[in-house]
């Protein structure tokens, strides 16, 4: 037989081999067809915004959620669940009184879709509306680089809300019995929550003009044992609103630790780490005082979700009462520690309002690594000494960055600066003042958005701003409360929930 032939021969064997494949295949995929039984629909909450779809399957497969507002050009698409008969997809930031169409897809080699169906927003609930933009005000919606604000309620009922750039809640997460004071965001992709009672602080519910403000820093800055922002709960939210677990401290950590304050983080290793109020009984008679008397401190401690303790330190633990000239006239509260985050190298940084300060302290020993500030480890530029100040984050430039309250110069805003550990000198990257109209003497918050901007909250005003680097407004918030500090919302948050096609 010529060579010819052979090959002719062969690629007609091929040819039939893979239609026998080929019609396999098929009687395969059609024998083991999946069918949808039913589809339900239902909102979460009753909240407009969110839309969950449940679907049920005959058999085990993977589904998504193609989804798309009725005459926009934008399509959405949910994360595949894992294999199983029956599903719920939550639809997350739906544009309220909008309709909107969506396909169920069954994921296979082939995937199966079913017919265009169609659901209707409602109109925002009227409790959820609110003048938080105004008009008149700086709005260059860009500036915010496409993400959200988070805010927190600290009075009845509390709240935690994301705001969009032209004031809409797009979501909403609340809880009846306790206020909010501050809430941030867990490695594993969940928000978490410091809870407190309303009635344990009665001051800064309403935002405040400037004259007011100067003329409350003449009255004592500090309010003693209970002080700022002080909690008794935390929880953990994921992103479609559920509650995971919830912590009272008095059934926690042996019930030592009765109140929490100012902030709540968790670690790379799903644990929980909050400041604490931790007091030292003293003989004051050697420094002036009239007997024994209990002094006001800070600590800090690391829990696992169910409040058992892990790890604590105590600022009276590295702290030589015996050289310090204010222990008497601060006693009652003498550091005031008022924010906590995490170094590059999961050490801890504590913001020391008294001392106008920030400490590094190791998250093992408990040792203090270094102090940043007036009379701190470093050299600095004295003109950029922070004072009272908040938020201490270390920025994605991977440099430290605080809210600077400055309650001498009485100007506030963000202000970064590069940490040099060998010369030990610390160079200001970014000063962010804004305008003396959003001075605030306490609270607040800056944090670097991706795009190079900052957003920064004048607390006592009940502003929060969008700034370039130099403090100039871009866009502007007015909340009809105090927020305690306001957080940025990136796009990338919901990630594992859907995806922008």
């Amino acid at each position: 037989m010529s060579m010819t032939k052979k090959a002719a021969l062969l690629r007609i064997s091929g040819i039939s081999i893979g239609i026998i494949l080929l019609g396999f295949g098929f009687y395969w995929y059609y024998t083991h067809s999946i069918t949808i039984k039913s589809i339900k629909l239902h909102s979460p909450n009753n909240y407009a915004f969110q839309e969950d779809i449940v679907v049920d399957l005959d058999k085990e497969a993977s589904i998504e959620v193609k989804y798309w507002k009725e005459g926009s050009s934008e399509t959405f698409r949910s994360v595949a669940t894992p294999k199983g008969l029956s599903h719920t997809v939550h639809l997350l930031l739906l544009e309220t009184n909008s309709t909107y169409k969506y396909q169920v897809v069954i994921k296979r080699m082939l995937n199966v879709y079913s017919k265009v169906l169609t659901f209707q927003t409602r109109k925002q609930s009227s409790w959820l509306e609110h003048n938080w933009v105004n008009t008149e005000k700086p709005q260059d919606l860009k500036s915010l680089d496409g993400g959200l604000v988070l805010l927190c309620n600290a009075r009845l009922p509390g709240y935690i809300a994301m705001v969009d750039g032209i004031g809409t809640i797009r979501w909403y997460w609340q809880v009846d019995d306790i206020g909010v004071r501050a809430a941030t965001f867990t490695p594993r992709g969940t928000i978490l929550a410091m809870l407190r009672p309303p009635m344990k602080d009665v001051i800064d519910d309403t935002p405040k003009e400037q004259a007011d403000i100067l003329r409350e820093i003449a009255k004592p800055i500090r309010r003693g044992e209970m002080g700022f922002a002080g909690g008794t709960g935390i929880a953990e939210i994921d992103a479609t609103g559920k509650m995971l677990w919830r912590i009272d401290m008095d059934k926690a950590a042996d019930g030592k630790y009765k109140v929490i304050h100012h902030d709540v983080r968790m670690d790379k290793n799903g644990h929980v780490v909050t400041l604490t109020r931790n007091t030292k009984i003293v003989d004051m008679t050697p420094y002036g005082g009239a007997g024994v008397d209990t002094l006001g401190g800070d600590g800090i401690l690391v829990m696992d979700t169910t409040g058992k303790e892990l790890w604590s330190w105590s600022v009276w633990d590295v702290w030589d009462i015996a050289k310090d000239p204010y222990i008497k006239r601060f006693a009652y509260d003498r550091f005031h520690v008022n924010s906590l985050n995490f170094d590059i190298d999961g050490n801890y940084l504590v913001s020391v309002a008294i001392e106008d300060q920030i400490w590094k302290i190791n998250a093992e020993t408990g040792k203090v690594m270094w102090k940043l500030g007036k009379d701190g480890d470093f050299k600095m530029d004295t003109t950029d000494y922070f004072s009272f100040q908040h938020s201490v984050n270390i920025n994605s430039e991977g440099d430290l960055m605080v809210f600077d309250n400055s309650l001498w110069k009485k100007v506030s805003g963000g202000l970064s600066l590069q940490l040099d550990t060998i010369n030990w000198i610390a160079k200001t990257k970014i000063k962010a003042t804004l305008p003396p109209s959003k001075y605030t003497s306490r609270m607040g918050s800056a944090y670097l958005l991706p795009n190079g901007n900052l957003l920064q909250a004048s607390s006592k005003t009940g502003t929060v701003m969008v700034t370039d680097q130099t403090g100039k407004i871009l866009w502007e918030l007015n909340s009809y409360f105090v927020p305690y500090r306001a957080e940025y919302v990136p796009a990338s948050f919901w990630d594992s929930y859907f995806i922008r096609d």
